[in-house]
């Protein structure tokens, strides 16, 4: 049998991010909604061709999206929350948006209207953001949204039959909320599945045979229903849409023990994830009937290293032989990996010739089909240089560095602890810092305007000095630390003007890390990040932060915040080396985080603040495995925090992720103060707090900075008033959920002078 090529969806922001100009355009005012939809068409057109060129058999639609695929499959369902006051048609631009974004705007007269954003949460353990869909009890659905269909038929006028991808009827449900009160989500499934088989039938009209239908959720720890809830959605599927041929699709881990109920199923082919879990192909083969296609997960796709060709061709050809139906895909959508390496002119020989990114994935996949259909002869020479690659970066002395590996090794317990409990650092604390109730603060950064991304681009290649690139980034930092104090901030941060990015501003300055130039990755909507690449042993030349903390402090008596990366997240946002464990890379970071506090104390720094915004995200996905990865995590924290007198307050910050199920975790990472994301879900984070009793003090947001609208005083007292109820006042602090990077001046100034406000009134 011939061995197809199949994308399980390819990155959408563009070569040159496109659909970030695009988006911000149209956000602001300078282009239109037709103008948006003509990129967005132009992006598909070029992606679907530049995969078919590359040698893929079977293309996915519908993988793209303006904001969030989750996001549209809410629109396809019309499950609109009441709140943005959607008229119950088409779902248009606008509501999308407002859902996204939040419909405030500000007048003349006041400071905040409209709705908030929909809440956003991380895509299972990536550093990918969903807006997370809301059900109420008596929520019903219809058919809102046509993409899926318009998507399809728009390929297919470009001489390119694809098959379009869906999120699964079970997984889009399990990833939603309860909102109106405590309800099995699983029980809409019947009012939920009317317009899946609509939309399906509607795609079969349209000449669609197969598509691709994403069930996520089948390598989690499933909740009870799930498995009847997942027969009878595809008993019901398959029953009412005949003309569609069904690929279900999970990845990002092992089936386990939902094996039996995906094998089940009576869908048409499974794609599994072999590269997360490779143990679990022998199971999937002895126990998938003779028709069921197999599409193997073969490549990585959230990561940046080739692969070893010859060996996945050692496991896959067997199965071939045995005259099973083979589809070869990469473990998951190429979402998470930068478009093209072919950009990176840049970067060191050595490095580039060891990495793979979305373009180079899907033509590797097109060699290993060639030689399973053609023989390994017949790419002879492409096996042979990935076989070289491979052993290249296996080899390398530029990967190991026995003096990191010994400070790594012979790390003692005593390094992960403090000298006192936190009872007995907090007086010595509040006697140093002289802080009023709720103080306020900022988590760090402050906007990155047009003004300074210029400026920074032209030192980069070498049109403004370094002398005088310095100098305007201290006139940024004294002017943002003035209006901190006219404001009345009671902890400031000095901004960060000088770094692009939280973990790559590091990464450029530790030893064993790459960086790219045009490797770009969506975190969410226009939001996108180029994660370094951890190719080798990680350690500190020389202090990072120190000069900058330094100068802000001298510049105002109140305290200024240190501003660091944790470990966790420096390695979470980061393409990591597979070649060892992610706990002893995650080691090494936290040792030269840990010099970078040490440093940060001699120079006076009282406050300094180590985020560690991906704990939760690499969290693993069954329940088994989480103590393993939280023993690590919190151990590397605490390395790199407690170097520090009694009297210097660490502060941690994580966002946008579920703490109430990792909370003694997260007390014992000891921090002194932790700020974490709660405006959007209005403090349902701190349900926790109703039979758990958090130790030390704690920051939740008040102010959502994911979107454009700016808040009112009475709204952030009235999310402190329910803070109020779960802590008591003397742990609290205010601030926003997440720094101010990506927002305007104008959004910022009103929204902190309310947050400061709101403080006030508290105090009163």
């Amino acid at each position: 049998m011939t061995v197809s090529v199949a994308t399980l969806g390819f990155p959408r922001i563009g070569a040159r991010r496109e659909l970030k100009i695009a988006l911000e355009n149209y956000w602001s005012g300078k282009s239109d909604a037709a103008t948006l939809l003509a990129t967005a068409r132009d992006l598909r057109a070029a992606a679907w061709a530049r995969q078919r060129d590359l040698g893929a058999d079977i293309i996915p639609s519908n993988d793209f999206s303006l904001y969030d695929h989750v996001l549209d499959t809410t629109a396809m369902v019309g499950a609109v929350p009441a709140i943005y006051e959607w008229d119950g048609d088409k779902v248009d631009i606008t509501t999308y948006f407002a859902m996204a974004r939040g419909n405030g705007h500000q007048h003349d007269t006041c400071n905040c209207a409209g709705a908030p954003a929909a809440e956003m949460t991380k895509w299972f353990d990536t550093n990918y953001h969903y807006l997370v869909p809301e059900f109420t009890p008596d929520q019903t659905f219809r058919l809102a949204s046509g993409k899926i269909v318009d998507e399809y038929l728009e390929a297919r006028k470009l001489g390119i039959d694809t098959r379009p991808v869906l999120l699964g009827p079970v997984s889009y449900l399990l990833l939603g909320k309860a909102r109106g009160g405590a309800f099995n989500v699983l029980t809409l499934l019947p009012r939920l599945l009317p317009v899946y088989v609509e939309v399906l039938n509607t795609l079969a009209a349209a000449g669609a045979t197969w598509v691709q239908i994403d069930e996520p959720c089948l390598v989690l720890d499933l909740p009870d229903g799930a498995d009847d809830a997942y027969a009878r959605a595809y008993a019901e599927l398959i029953r009412d849409v005949p003309a569609i041929r069904f690929m279900l699709t999970t990845y990002f881990g092992a089936l386990g023990d939902n094996l039996a109920t995906a094998l089940g199923l009576p869908v048409h082919g499974l794609h599994v994830d072999l590269v997360r879990a490779p143990e679990q192909l022998a199971d999937v083969v002895a126990g998938a009937r003779p028709d069921l296609v197999l599409s193997l997960g073969v490549l990585d796709g959230r990561n940046v290293w080739k692969a070893d060709l010859n060996a996945i061709l050692d496991r896959v050809e067997p199965i071939v032989a045995a005259g099973r139906k083979v589809i070869l895909a990469p473990s998951c959508s190429l979402l998470h990996t930068p478009i093209d390496l072919e950009r990176e002119t840049e970067l060191d020989a050595d490095i580039r010739s060891w990495l793979a990114f979305a373009v180079q994935k899907v033509a590797e996949l097109a060699v290993l089909a060639r030689a399973l259909n053609n023989g390994r002869d017949s790419v002879r020479q492409v096996l042979d240089a990935s076989s070289a690659a491979v052993a290249s970066r296996r080899t390398s002395p530029r990967i190991n560095n026995p003096a990191v590996q010994a400070r790594a090794a012979k790390a003692d317990a005593t390094l992960a602890r403090r000298a006192s409990p936190f009872s007995q650092r907090r007086p010595r604390q509040q006697a140093r810092l002289r802080l009023p109730a709720y103080p306020t603060t900022t988590i760090g950064s402050f906007p990155q305007t047009p003004e300074i991304r210029k400026a920074r681009a032209a030192h980069a290649r070498g049109a403004l000095s370094t002398e005088a690139y310095n100098t305007f980034l201290r006139e940024q930092t004294a002017r943002v630390v003035k209006w901190q104090e006219e404001v009345a901030l009671d902890v400031l941060v000095h901004g960060e003007f000088e770094r692009n990015d939280m973990v790559q501003y590091f990464g450029e300055q530790l030893a064993g890390f790459a960086f790219t130039r045009h490797a770009w990755v969506q975190s969410y909507g226009s939001r996108y990040v180029r994660p370094p690449i951890i190719y080798g042993d990680v350690s500190r030349p020389k202090p990072m932060t120190v000069e900058w903390w330094r100068y802000a402090q001298s510049l105002t008596s109140r305290p200024m915040k240190g501003m660091l990366t944790g470990p966790v997240t420096i390695l979470n946002w980061s393409f990591v080396r597979d070649d060892q464990p992610r706990n002893v890379t995650c080691r090494q970071i936290a040792f030269a985080i840990r010099d970078e506090v040490v440093d940060l104390e001699k120079a006076g720094a009282a406050i300094i603040q180590i985020d560690e915004a991906a704990l939760r995200e690499g969290l693993p996905l069954r329940h088994r495995d989480w103590q393993h990865y939280l023993d690590w995590a919190v151990e590397s924290f605490r390395i790199a925090a407690w170097g520090v007198a009694d009297a210097t307050q660490i502060h941690t910050h994580m966002c946008y992720s579920e703490f109430n199920d990792i909370i003694a975790a997260i007390a014992a990472m000891d921090a002194d103060v932790i700020s974490i994301e709660t405006a959007r879900s209005r403090m349902e984070l701190l349900e926790v707090f109703a039979d758990y009793h958090y130790p030390a003090e704690i920051g939740p947001g008040v102010y959502d900075i994911h979107s454009p609208r700016i808040p009112t005083v009475q709204e952030m007292v009235e999310l402190l008033k329910l803070a109020t109820e779960r802590l008591s006042a003397d742990q609290l602090w205010v601030n926003p959920d997440c720094g101010l990077k990506t927002r305007k001046w104008e959004e910022v100034r009103p929204a902190i002078e309310n947050m400061v406000a709101a403080a006030r009134t508290m105090r009163d």
